[in-house]
C-alpha cells in the first residue's frame, strides 16, 4: 500500500543511550522496553521513506522546515558515543512534492540546509533504537515553526498528499518530549502544570482524541514546558482522514521529563481516495458521457480554488485515450479548467473517437495543475523529468508535458513539440519552461 503506513511518537533524551547513561538509563527502563518493541513495530511495515519531525533541527519561527541536502549525516560523538553514527539519503521528490502541497494550502516551508545537513540528537537518539528496523532507507528531516497549531496541523495534511502522491511506503515520526516541569530540579524548572500537561496529552493520544490535542489550553502548554506538542500536531495532520489504531507503548518522567512512545497502526486501504481533482474530471466525464450533464462540486478545495492551466488525460489499458489542456488558465478557477478539458479530452481530442460510455470503467484518469510558464535562454535550463516545455516559432507553438514515459531527453522534448506545432526542424523558436503538480 502507498502512502502512509505507519506513524509513532518518540522521546530523545540522550541519557537512554546506555553509552551515555552510564547506568541512569535503566531509570527509564519503560521507555527503552518500548523503543525496542517499537523498532519491531516499525520494520514490520517495511517503510520505504522515513519522515521524521524534531524540534532540536534548524528552524524558522515563521515557517515549516525541510532539508533539501541529498545527504544527511548524524553522529552522536559530541555526547561521547562511538560507533553510532549513521548517515542517510534525502528524498528530493519526496521534498520537491512537499513544498508544491505546503505552497498549496499557503503553509510557509522553508529549507533548514541544502548543501548537508547535520541530524540533531532530536533524530538521532530515537534512530539509536530505529536503526535496527529502517537501515537504509531514506529520511525526509522536517522542523516546525511558532506558527499556531491549526497551522502545523495542516502541514500534516499535506504530508499527508505528499505521501499520497509519492507512491511509496511512508512512516512519519514525531520526535519529542513532554513536559520538563514535573519534578523539582527538572531541566525546565518546577511546574505543576506539566503534570496535568502530559496526563491530558496522553489520555488524547490514547483514545485518539485530535481535537482534545489541537484544543490544550495555551496556558497550560506553555506551563509545562514541553518540546513535542508541535511534532505531535504535524503527525496528527498526516493521519487525519486513515483508519488509525493508537497506542500508549509507555510514559514516565523519571528525572522530570516527560517520555511518551506511542505507536499509530494505519489499516491498509483496500481503495486508496481519490484526489478531489481526478474525482471531479472522472465525475465530469462519467455525468457528460452519459447524461449530457456537466457536476459542480459544492464545497472547493484550496486547489480547486487556484487559477492555472490545466491538462486532463485519459488512459485506457495503459493506453492514451485522451488528453487535451490549457498551458495558461482560460477560466475562473482549477475547477472550471478541468471541466472542460475533461470533457475535450473525451469527445474532443481529434486523435480519437468520442469516449463511449461502455468504456468508462476502463478509464484512469490524470490531471496536471500547471504553473506559469518562463522562458529560457538555452536547453541547460531544462530538465525532462521535471520541467515541460513550450517550443514557440512562425506564430505556431508546441507543449509537452513533463516526466513522460518514452520521453528521456530534453532535445526530445523539443523535437515533439517541434512536430506537434508544425514548426521546422530548422525554424527559429523560443522556449518556455513549466512545472506541474500531478494527480493521479
Amino acid at each position: 500500500m502507498a502512502g502512509i503506513v505507519f506513524g509513532c511518537i518518540v522521546p530523545h533524551p540522550p541519557i537512554i543511550v546506555p553509552e551515555i547513561g552510564g547506568g541512569r538509563e535503566w531509570e527509564s527502563s519503560a521507555t527503552i522496553r518500548a523503543m525496542e518493541r517499537l523498532t519491531g513495530e516499525l520494520a514490520r511495515h517495511r517503510p520505504e521513506l522515513m519522515v521524521i519531525i524534531s524540534p532540536h533541527g534548524v528552524a524558522h519561527y515563521d515557517a515549516m522546515g525541510v532539508a533539501t541536502a541529498q545527504s544527511l549525516l548524524g553522529s552522536l560523538s559530541n555526547w561521547g558515543v562511538i560507533g553510532a553514527d549513521h548517515d542517510f539519503e534525502n528524498d528530493l521528490e519526496a521534498v520537491a512534492l512537499l513544498q508544491e502541497e505546503a505552497r498549496v494550502l499557503g503553509i510557509p516551508l522553508k529549507s533548514i540546509g541544502g548543501r548537508r545537513y547535520d541530524l540533531d540528537h532530536g533524530i538521532m537518539v530515537p534512530m539509536y533504537f530505529l536503526i535496527k528496523g529502517v537501515k537504509g532507507v531514506p529520511m525526509v528531516p522536517l522542523t516546525f515553526s511558532l506558527l499556531p497549531l491549526s497551522s502545523h496541523f495542516a502541514f500534516g495534511q499535506a504530508l499527508r498528499r505528499t505521501a499520497d502522491r509519492l507512491g511509496k511506503r511512508v512512516a512519519i515520526i514525531a520526535s519529542g518530549d513532554l513536559s520538563h516541569r514535573l519534578l523539582p530540579g527538572a531541566p525546565a524548572g518546577y511546574d505543576p502544570m506539566g503534570k496535568t500537561f502530559d496526563e491530558k496529552l496522553v489520555a488524547a493520544i490514547a483514545s485518539y482524541d485530535t481535537q482534545a490535542v489541537l484544543n490544550l489550553d495555551p496556558e497550560l502548554i506553555e506551563g509545562a514546558g514541553e518540546c513535542g506538542l508541535r511534532s505531535i500536531v504535524i503527525l496528527l495532520g498526516a493521519l487525519e482522514g486513515l483508519e488509525v489504531k493508537p497506542e500508549v507503548l509507555s510514559y514516565e518522567g523519571p528525572y522530570g521529563v516527560g517520555y511518551l512512545v506511542a505507536s499509530f497502526e494505519v489499516e491498509a486501504r483496500s481503495n486508496p481516495e481519490m484526489h478531489p481533482l481526478v474525482k471531479l474530471a472522472k465525475d465530469t466525464v462519467e455525468s457528460y458521457i452519459r447524461e449530457g450533464k456537466i457536476p459542480r462540486p459544492q464545497a472547493l478545495t484550496p486547489e480547486m480554488k487556484e487559477h492555472a492551466g490545466v491538462f486532463v488525460s485519459l488512459k485506457k489499458h495503459g493506453e492514451l485515450r485522451g488528453c487535451i489542456g490549457t498551458f495558461e488558465p482560460t477560466t475562473a478557477n482549477v475547477v472550471e479548467e478541468i471541466i472542460a478539458n475533461a470533457i475535450s479530452s473525451a469527445v474532443r481530442d481529434l486523435r480519437f473517437f468520442p469516449v463511449a460510455a461502455d468504456e468508462l470503467a476502463d478509464l484512469d484518469y490524470t490531471v496536471d495543475v500547471l504553473t506559469r510558464p518562463e522562458p529560457v535562454e538555452s536547453i541547460e535550463q531544462l530538465d525532462a523529468k521535471r520541467y515541460g516545455v513550450i517550443v514557440e516559432g512562425g506564430g505556431r507553438r508546441g507543449l509537452l508535458l513533463p516526466d513522460l514515459e518514452g520521453v528521456d531527453t530534453v532535445e526530445r522534448q523539443i523535437e515533439i513539440c517541434r512536430l506537434k506545432a508544425g514548426i521546422d526542424p530548422d525554424e527559429q523558436i523560443k522556449l518556455y519552461r513549466f512545472e506541474v503538480r500531478r494527480y493521479r
